[in-house]
């Protein structure tokens, strides 16, 4: 088979798009020659060819900033059910911003009775909403929009609701927190999976995630301190660790203060800004007041030990600690895009404990290894505050509505 290429589509495609419609749509379903021309000029079109000839296109309008309207998707009959649709549509979706203050509202509008339609925009992420009125052949439609969240859904509350009953799905789907989630074949025909979806309390979830944020900067700040006390009271403790000690009790410092803003964003200033916030909270605790804290701990325990192959154990088992947290869903860093840089100066975080240990255990100068843990981390924090955009990742791995466990 050919292999399928997609491209955007340009002003002088108006006449092959139009006779690929005409050949998708039946003689009165498919858009006018006027609208598709206003598509191509003012919309998002995506092409896909074999041989240079299109065979399929996705085509979206943007009224306005907040909304982008998915309003045709054709794919020759032979070539169907092969994945084209689905990739011309995720293509259009790449287009749309990513930060979540400028992402519009995804929507398309289907027939209740365009069974194929339907199937095809839920297999796209696309939930039915809410059945609207009837079209111009008096069948009710149903607007489906796109989830950007992941969401979950009730698992006891849950309905079939059989296609040919659209008077029963319209009363199924007039709560706003229901919607059409799939669509099944049974033993008398085709039915719509109708599912609750949970409603959150987005200002009670952040206000917890701040408090925690609170609580963990709060309990770091003080072992750190604490430490760092101990290290102006003896004599063997090494001025690097020190330093480094120091360091990431302002980092640490300055994370909680970071996250007390939280607080006051939620409670008075509403600037909307809350993500935001608690992506410098989270990155300015993680890289200049957990991994110093933790990486010096061996180091500090070559100062004062005696037994060399103890303290390298030591080492090498907090490296390969760091190393296996650093590449878990649960680290900082996963929430981010990684980079080749990026995987770099998780390794040199990983090493770290390891060298320092071995600088010390050989009585040599460490001040080589402060500096170059220092660096490390004040060029990772650099990184992810001004060169990534909002924490992701996690959401990108899960479903887009999933059941609580």
């Amino acid at each position: 088979m050919t292999a399928v290429t997609t491209r955007s589509a340009k002003s002088g495609d108006l006449s092959h798009l139009s006779a690929l419609l005409t050949d998708c749509y039946e003689a009165t379903a498919g858009p006018p020659a006027q609208a598709l021309e206003h598509l191509l000029a003012h919309g998002l079109v995506r092409v896909a060819e074999m041989d240079g000839v299109p065979v399929g296109c996705a085509a979206a309008e943007i009224p306005s900033s907040g909304h982008l309207r998915l309003s045709v998707t054709a794919i020759r009959h032979e070539l169907r059910r092969q994945g084209i649709g689905s990739l011309l549509v995720q293509e259009i979706l790449d287009c749309i911003p990513e930060a979540p203050e400028d992402r519009p509202t995804v929507s398309a509008v289907a027939g209740a009775e365009e069974l194929d339609s339907a199937r095809f925009l839920l297999s796209c992420g696309f939930i039915g909403t809410r059945v609207l009125g009837t079209g111009p052949n008096g069948a009710l439609r149903m607007q489906f929009q796109h989830k950007s969240r992941v969401e979950y859904v009730d698992p006891d509350a849950r309905h079939l609701v059989p296609a040919a009953m659209p008077e029963l799905l319209r009363e199924s789907l007039a709560p706003a927190d229901h919607a059409v989630t799939g669509l099944v074949v049974l033993a008398d025909g085709p039915a719509f999976e109708v599912a609750r979806f949970e409603r959150d309390d987005p200002a009670t979830l952040q206000s917890g995630e701040a408090a925690a944020g609170i609580a963990f900067s709060g309990s770091l700040l003080a072992a750190i301190t604490f430490l760092l006390g101990i290290s102006f009271t003896s004599d063997r403790f090494p001025d690097d660790v020190r330093l480094v000690l120091i360091g990431a009790t302002f980092s640490t410092m300055l994370s909680l203060i970071v996250y007390a803003s939280a607080s006051g964003e939620l409670a008075r200033i509403r600037a909307n800004s809350f993500g935001r916030i608690m992506k410098w909270g989270n990155v300015l605790s993680e890289y200049g007041g957990v991994l110093p804290f933790l990486i010096s701990l061996p180091v500090i325990y070559a100062e004062v030990s005696r037994s060399a192959w103890i303290t390298m154990v030591l080492a090498m088992t907090l490296g390969i600690a760091i190393g296996a947290y650093e590449w878990s869903e649960f680290s900082i860093a996963y929430r981010f895009r990684r980079s080749l840089p990026d995987r770099a100066l998780m390794l040199v975080t990983a090493v770290s404990p390891i060298a320092g240990s071995a600088l010390v255990t050989a009585d040599t100068v460490s001040w080589p290894w402060a500096v170059l843990l220092i660096g490390t981390l004040t060029v990772r924090t650099w990184l992810y505050l001004a060169r990534r955009g909002a924490e992701t990742g996690i959401a990108q791995r899960r479903g887009i509505w999933q059941i609580r466990t």
